[in-house]
């Protein structure tokens, strides 16, 4: 053979050389700088890489742990966090901002700060589960009161010192962390830093004092910072400079998280920003030439310029934890709230419950409540399973919170003037002025949609792209040789599964057999194989621009997340032993989602590129790859079944609402007008609640008299009367109607406040001659008649 003739091997491998070279030089992978590998090596790839593979398996994800309660975790939720709700007034607490002191000293007392903290030091060391149940129940009783259970059992100084805090950091702080010696705050957030937390402008200098003593001289200014007007501890989050190299790790180590306490010369703290609804604790910290010691470095100076990967590798779990958590009971307090009022108000002669535009509303409301528990759950499960997975972590943060703003708003329209007038009264209005709050912070969800989800997880959780990428770095042939023939069969298997259940309409998916369920199971595997292909051809075709078009990456994530919610409410029902009675739940659920799954389909295909693929993509897919159509019959079928869950009590309901906090009561003390007088909010709204179910079948007697033309037609409290007299009902029966007739009134009222009230001021008056003349009985909330009205301050 002569000496210049190739093998077949070394034609092959220059053949993959060229193209790896080509690869490079084109940028056709997306650039990944040394802060986004961080993130990309931070936690593990879990569901979410089975949707990207094209071939889920759900018998496998079927067999994972689905966590339970523990009677100790139980016990504490049924004990200590039921009196801490009983102890606060969430309407007091939203107009004062001030949590009560017996309540504060409580939250020490019995626990509430050590969720996150080992037994050993002191804490109660809880599962993911326990913990975001309790924030779910605490957040949605009282957002402003959660604040204080929230950021002391999230990212920030127990979990940090935890994980990576020396020993000596240990048996220092997390004890008195536990106790509420020290209440902390994490700063990271700057005006010019927010979403792009890696580029914070905090500076922090080594030098050596004139003891010789190593030490960080610090100048910061960080603003929304939850609990920073009353927080003493500050983890804060810097760069790290080091010109000397005292520390042994070069001039420019880089972020680094340092403990502050409150006190230390040159800290100002204790103003207040005012968010918007329940005004919580958050404020500015700045920092003029603040010293610490070096060894106040969390992990000591070993992890000096180790901050960012401490803040990924947490984020990584933690982000499906606390925000979640308080979406979810946002949700579960919307469908209490409005299936309950739906049942009390009446208008044209029946329960507004039973009007189909009502229950549009309701149902959909009941569904996503199912839905979101059950996303809340597998994920918990899957971080107290050890997985650590960011790319879901992602989707729950900005997909349960945008959808808890979503239930919020339904809930309004439900309640109607009822959520629209302010007070005590108004048990759903707070919550809906709340919402923004969660969809902001901890990644704005406009950022974690465009940016994070997909960005992170086509390179993390695609099969082959995270291995390429690197190959492509580390200009290493061998590997990306391998990878790369690895994606190529990947595709060319996928495509064919594609094109079998486009066929076939996903029949050819192999799952397990679920009554009602496995349609839906088989839908997803095909809307997986479509997801997959599309990945593979966003990466081909558009590569290394794809951080660019964020309105292409953002329908990717919409259509992952949706994926991933709909596999999390079929587990759900796995887990819970099939209840037949919730089957409707879950298939409004999974229609809703592969509505929006398909939805995200067809944005994808307009918005692919002027290109073949593009040009292939909007036509054949746009008009025949219909995975699910849009919201519609598949939905309307359902409507008057979900509806009603929520409008019923029963253990149904219960396992919609969960763990929501509901203040006891005697439905026999209503009967006391003083006792009636005396209750508002929610226990009035769920009394009336219950009082209509209890005279339900006495009404339905009554009406069954009218019907039968017994008595005369009029109102229900007339024809009673009536029925009563002639022996169709008892008096017990109308005693039970007169009831449920009195305290649903007094339910559907709204707060009433004097000028006094209204403007906060005792000098109020109105001007001379309208108060008598135009103004009768204004102080007690009266209709206002005739000219229009001027206040003065006498």
């Amino acid at each position: 053979m002569a000496p210049h003739c190739l093998t077949k091997t070394g034609a092959v491998t220059m053949v993959f050389k060229a193209i790896m070279n080509g690869l490079i030089k084109a940028k056709a992978m997306p650039q990944i700088s040394p802060t986004e590998r961080q993130a990309l090596e931070a936690g593990t790839v879990w569901i979410d890489g089975q949707v990207f593979s094209g071939k889920p398996d759900f018998a496998k994800m079927f067999a994972e742990p689905y966590s339970k309660l523990s009677q100790r975790e139980r016990e504490f939720i049924d004990g200590p966090v039921q009196q801490l709700c009983e102890m606060c007034d969430p309407h007091e607490i939203a107009t004062t901002r001030i949590i009560p002191k017996k309540a504060v000293d409580f939250l020490a007392s019995a626990g509430f700060y050590s969720f996150l903290i080992p037994q050993k030091f002191g804490g109660l060391e809880f599962s993911a589960n326990a913990i975001s149940t309790i924030m779910a129940m605490i957040t949605s009783h009282s957002p402003l009161l959660s604040t204080l259970v929230v950021i002391p059992n999230s990212l920030g100084a127990a979990e940090l010192i935890k994980h990576y805090g020396t020993q000596a950091q240990k048996e220092h702080y997390l004890p008195r962390l536990a106790t509420g010696e020290y209440l902390p705050c994490f700063g990271l957030t700057e005006p010019t830093a927010g979403s792009d937390a890696a580029s914070i402008l905090a500076r922090g200098v080594v030098f050596k004092n004139a003891e010789g003593k190593v030490q960080i001289k610090l100048n910061f200014r960080k603003r929304y910072i939850t609990l920073a007007p009353v927080a003493n501890l500050i983890s804060l989050a810097f760069k790290l400079h080091d010109p000397d190299n005292l520390l042994g790790k070069g001039a420019e180590p880089g972020i680094t998280v340092g403990l502050v306490h409150r006190g230390i010369p040159g800290l100002e703290m204790g103003k207040h920003h005012q968010p918007i609804g329940d005004a919580f604790y958050n404020g500015p910290i700045i920092g003029r030439d603040v010293v610490i010691d070096a060894d106040e470095i969390i992990g000591g100076t070993e992890c000096a310029g180790q901050g960012w990967r401490m803040l990924m590798e947490q984020l990584a779990g933690g982000r499906a934890v606390s925000l979640p958590a308080g979406a979810v009971g946002g949700v579960r307090a919307a469908a209490a709230a409005s299936g309950a009022y739906a049942r009390v108000r009446q208008q044209f002669g029946m329960p507004i419950a039973e009007m189909e535009g009502i229950q549009e509303k309701l149902a959909e409301i009941a569904a996503m409540a199912y839905l979101s528990e059950a996303a809340r759950v597998y994920a918990v499960s899957a971080l107290d399973n050890n997985e650590q997975p960011p790319v879901v972590s992602a989707v729950w943060k900005a997909y349960l919170t945008e959808l808890s703003r979503e239930q919020a708003k339904n809930a309004m329209d439900v309640m109607a003037g009822a959520g629209v007038m302010q007070g005590p009264n108004n048990v759903i209005g707070r919550g809906y002025c709340s919402a923004p709050v969660a969809i902001t912070v901890e990644g704005a969800n406009i950022m974690t949609r465009s940016l994070i989800t997909f960005g992170q997880g086509a390179v993390r959780c695609h099969p082959y792209a995270f291995k390429i990428a690197n190959a492509l770095e580390a200009n290493d042939l061998p590997t990306f040789s391998s990878a790369l023939k690895g994606w190529i069969g990947h595709m060319v298997v996928n495509t064919s599964r594609l094109l079998g259940l486009t066929l076939t309409r996903g029949y050819l998916a192999s799952t397990p057999k679920i009554d009602g369920v496995t349609p839906y199971m088989r839908k997803l595997a095909w809307a997986s194989s479509r997801y997959s292909f599309l990945t593979d051809m966003a990466l081909i075709t558009v590569g290394g621009k794809l951080k660019a078009r964020q309105q292409l990456t953002g329908h990717f994530a919409d259509a992952l997340g949706w994926q991933l919610l709909a596999i999390s409410t079929i587990r759900r029902y796995v887990a819970e032993g099939e209840i037949k009675e919730d089957l409707p739940l879950v298939q409004y659920a999974c229609e809703y989602a592969l509505a929006k799954v398909q939805k995200a389909f067809e944005s994808i295909y307009a918005n692919f590129g002027n290109n073949a693929v593009g040009f292939l993509l909007r036509t054949v897919g746009y008009f025949s790859l219909r995975v699910n159509p849009l919201v519609g019959s598949g939905l309307d079928r359902l409507v008057p079944t979900v509806a009603k869950t929520i409008t019923k009590s029963g253990a149904q309901l219960g396992r919609i609402t969960g763990d929501l906090y509901m203040p006891k009561f005697n439905l026999a003390d209503m009967d006391s007008d003083e006792v009636l007088a005396q209750t508002t909010g929610v226990k009035r709204l769920m009394a009336a609640f219950q009082a209509v179910q209890e005279a339900e079948v006495v009404q339905m007697k009554v009406i069954q008299a009218r019907r039968s033309k017994l008595v005369d037609k009029g109102s229900v409290q007339e024809m009673a009367e009536a029925a009563l007299a002639k022996g169709i009902i008892t008096a017990a029966d109308k005693k039970l109607l007169d009831r449920a007739n009195r305290i649903s009134l007094e339910a559907i009222m709204v707060d009433e406040f004097t000028p006094q009230e209204f403007f906060g001021d005792n000098s109020v008056t109105y001007a001379p001659g309208f108060e008598c003349a135009n103004v009768p009985n204004v102080s007690h909330g009266a209709a206002v008649q005739g000219e229009r009205l001027r206040v003065v301050n006498s």
